[in-house]
């Protein structure tokens, strides 16, 4: 049904393929290839070669890695953002950040150190499954 085109192999970073609804604890790591929205709570590390969306009811403990962060609940980690970070005006963010582009919406909350890097779009790997 959402299947990529056959003989491709790839998997867009663009679209998401992974929901934590509301309502919804996951325990555990995650590693996906395209983007990744949590409306609910998550404990545990998340790896996405796209973007990592955590909505106004998301909550997540959590050291994330990812293209680029949308935070508009609560994220209580490090992270580790290629591109461009976020905290909308609901959000809150415990934890230090490394990105090349943050954005903090009046009435966001961001708690930590942070340290700028330039962005680098070309030398994002496919996350590869381990043995």
């Amino acid at each position: 049904m959402f299947k990529n085109k056959p003989g491709t192999g790839k998997i867009n970073p663009d679209t998401t393929d992974t929901l934590i609804g509301e309502g919804t604890i996951f325990e555990g790591k995650i590693r996906s290839e395209a983007s990744i929205r949590i409306e609910g709570s998550i404990m545990g590390d998340i790896m996405s070669s796209g973007d990592v969306i955590i909505g106004e009811n998301g909550v997540a403990n959590s050291n994330i890695n990812a293209r680029d962060l949308i935070l508009a609940g609560q994220l209580n980690g490090d992270a580790d953002v290629r591109g461009k970070l976020t905290i909308n005006s609901t959000g809150v963010l415990n934890g230090n950040i490394s990105a090349s582009s943050l954005i903090i919406e009046s009435g966001g909350v961001f708690n930590g150190s942070s340290k700028m890097t330039a962005a680098k779009p070309e030398a994002v790997q496919p996350i590869k499954a381990s043995s």
